[in-house]
C-alpha cells in the first residue's frame, strides 16, 4: 500500500475556551484552499452555534471515525477532519483508518446563528485535550464558533508553532472518491422516529467487524427495522453493524433516523446513516464489508479511463464555486454538455477530492481536499494494469468481442448493452459489483482510442 506523510501545520493547537459571555470553540486550520486561492491558515466562520453540545458531540463522532480502524484495529490512525464552508453550512468529514466507514457533520445554516459562513476547504486540528474538553461539556451555555485564526491574528502570524505529520496511504484518498460515488446511486430506503432509532441502533450486535460473518441485512417493518439473513425487497445492507458506534454521541439529540442505499440485488452493498440533529445532520457511510475499504470498488475507473472524462472535468472544475448544491442540468447548460457526461466529469473530479455527495439532498457538492488530482489515476493498481496492456497491444477487437493477452493467458471481453464481461477471476468473483476489471477497463480505453481514431479520418 503505497504511503506519503502531509504535513499539518496549525498556527496553534485548537481549544475549548470560557469567556465572559460563555464558551468558545477555536479550531485552528492547516492549508487549504478558498476563492481567493490557496491559504496557509483559512477562515470560513466565527459565530454561535444554536445547539452547543449537539455541536460539540457531533464534531467528536467526526472525530472518533478520523482515529478508528474497524478492520485490524491495533494501528491507529491520525487524520485530522476536514471542514469545508459552502456559503450557507459547514461540512465536518473524516475517513476511518481502515478506509470503511466515511463521517460527515453538516451544520446547516439553521445550526448557525446567523453568522455568514465563508468558503473554501482546509484541515482542522483536533487533539486530545480538545476531544477531553468536548467530551465534558454539558448544557447549553453559548458557544461562539471560529472555524480558523482570531481575526487580528490573520496578518500577524508569523509561521506555524504546531505541526502533525500523517501518513497518507493512497487507499484513504480513494476511497474518499469511491464513497461519493456509491452514495450517488443510494435512494431513501427507511426512516425512523427518534424513539424507534434509539431502540433499534441499541439493539445491533456489538461483535467486532471483520469476524468472518457474512452481511447483516434489514427491512422497514412497520416503525422500525427488522433484521433479516437475506437481501429480500425493500431490504438494507448493514455491513458490520458496530461500525455505527460513532451515532452513539449524538443518539440522546436525534430526531430521526434516515437510512440509504441501492436497490438490494443478492451480494453485499455500501450504505449510508444518517441521523438527524435540531440544525445538523450526522451520516455515517459503510463499505460493503468490515474487511473491505472503499478504494478498491472501482467505482471511478470508467471514468479515470477516458480522455473525454478528463477535458469535461477541466471544463467542469472552473464551473465550481463552493456550491453546498450543484445542479447536474445547470452546470450541463454552463458547460454545454448533457447531464450524464457532467456526471462523469464531477466523478472524475472525485478522484481528486473536489466533489463528495450528500444524500440527503441528493446532490453533489464542491469541495476541495489538498490532493494531487492525478494521484488516484497513478495509483489505481487496475487502471495503471489496463494502460500497461493497451501500451503492450495485448487487445485485439473483434466486433462484440475482445481478446486480452495477459502473461501467459488470454481472457475473452464481451460487451452486451454497453456492459463488458469477462472470463477472468475478478469477473467471475464480483461480476461488475467492483468496478470493471483491467481487461474490460483495456477492451474500453483501445475500443474509444478506435472510436476517436474514426472520427478524426
Amino acid at each position: 500500500m503505497t504511503r506519503s506523510v502531509q504535513a499539518l501545520a496549525y498556527s496553534r493547537m485548537s481549544a475549548l475556551e470560557s469567556t465572559q459571555s460563555g464558551r468558545l470553540l477555536g479550531l485552528e486550520t492547516s492549508g487549504g484552499l478558498t476563492p481567493a486561492g490557496a491559504e496557509a491558515h483559512p477562515r470560513f466562520f466565527s459565530g454561535f452555534v444554536t445547539s452547543p453540545q449537539i455541536a460539540a458531540r457531533g464534531l467528536l463522532a467526526v472525530a472518533d471515525v478520523a482515529a478508528a480502524r474497524y478492520y485490524q484495529r491495533l494501528r491507529p490512525a491520525s487524520l485530522d477532519p476536514v471542514v469545508t464552508g459552502n456559503g450557507d453550512r459547514l461540512r465536518f468529514e473524516s475517513f476511518s483508518g481502515c478506509g470503511g466507514v466515511y463521517a460527515r457533520l453538516d451544520v446547516l445554516s439553521e445550526g448557525l446563528d446567523g453568522a455568514e459562513t465563508g468558503h473554501g476547504t482546509t484541515n482542522v486540528d483536533v487533539n486530545n485535550p480538545l476531544r477531553e474538553a468536548l467530551s465534558r461539556m454539558t448544557g447549553d451555555d453559548p458557544l461562539h464558533l471560529r472555524v480558523g485564526p482570531e481575526e487580528l491574528a490573520v496578518t500577524t502570524l508569523d509561521g506555524p508553532v504546531v505541526e502533525k505529520k500523517v501518513p497518507l496511504p493512497d487507499r484513504w484518498l480513494r476511497g474518499f472518491a469511491e464513497a461519493q460515488v456509491a452514495s450517488a446511486g443510494f435512494d431513501l430506503r427507511a426512516e425512523l422516529s427518534a424513539a424507534d432509532a434509539v431502540r433499534f441502533l441499541r439493539s445491533l450486535p456489538k461483535s467486532a467487524s471483520g469476524t468472518g460473518r457474512g452481511p447483516m441485512w434489514v427491512v422497514p417493518a412497520g416503525r422500525t427495522l427488522r433484521p433479516t439473513t437475506r437481501p429480500v425487497p425493500g431490504a438494507v445492507c448493514l455491513p458490520g453493524p458496530d461500525r455505527l458506534i460513532a451515532l452513539q454521541r449524538v443518539l440522546r439529540h436525534a430526531t430521526a433516523l434516515r437510512v440509504y442505499g441501492p436497490v438490494a440485488d443478492g451480494a453485499a452493498t455500501a450504505s449510508a446513516w444518517e441521523v438527524t440533529l435540531p440544525g445538523m445532520r450526522l451520516t455515517l457511510t459503510l463499505s460493503p464489508d468490515a474487511s473491505r475499504g472503499f478504494s478498491g470498488e472501482g467505482g471511478v475507473l470508467e471514468a479515470l479511463a477516458t480522455e473525454e472524462a478528463a477535458q469535461d472535468a477541466e471544463l467542469v472544475s472552473v464551473l465550481l464555486a463552493w456550491e453546498p448544491r450543484i445542479d447536474l442540468a445547470d452546470l450541463g447548460e454552463q458547460a454545454g454538455l448533457p447531464v450524464d457526461r457532467v456526471r462523469a466529469a464531477l466523478t472524475r473530479l472525485g478522484t481528486a477530492g473536489r466533489v463528495g455527495y450528500d444524500v440527503a439532498d441528493a446532490a453533489y457538492f464542491h469541495r476541495e481536499l489538498p490532493y494531487d488530482a492525478d494521484r488516484a489515476e497513478r495509483h489505481n493498481p487496475r487502471l495503471v494494469a489496463a494502460r500497461a496492456l493497451v501500451a503492450e497491444g495485448a487487445v485485439t477487437l473483434d466486433g462484440q468481442l475482445a481478446t486480452v493477452a495477459s502473461g501467459e493467458r488470454r481472457y475473452q471481453v464481451r460487451e452486451s448493452g454497453g456492459a463488458l464481461s469477462c472470463t477472468c477471476q475478478w469477473w467471475a468473483d464480483y461480476r461488475g459489483r467492483r468496478g470493471p476489471c483491467k481487461h474490460a477497463l483495456a477492451v474500453r480505453m483501445v475500443r474509444r482510442g478506435a472510436l476517436v481514431a474514426g472520427g478524426a479520418r
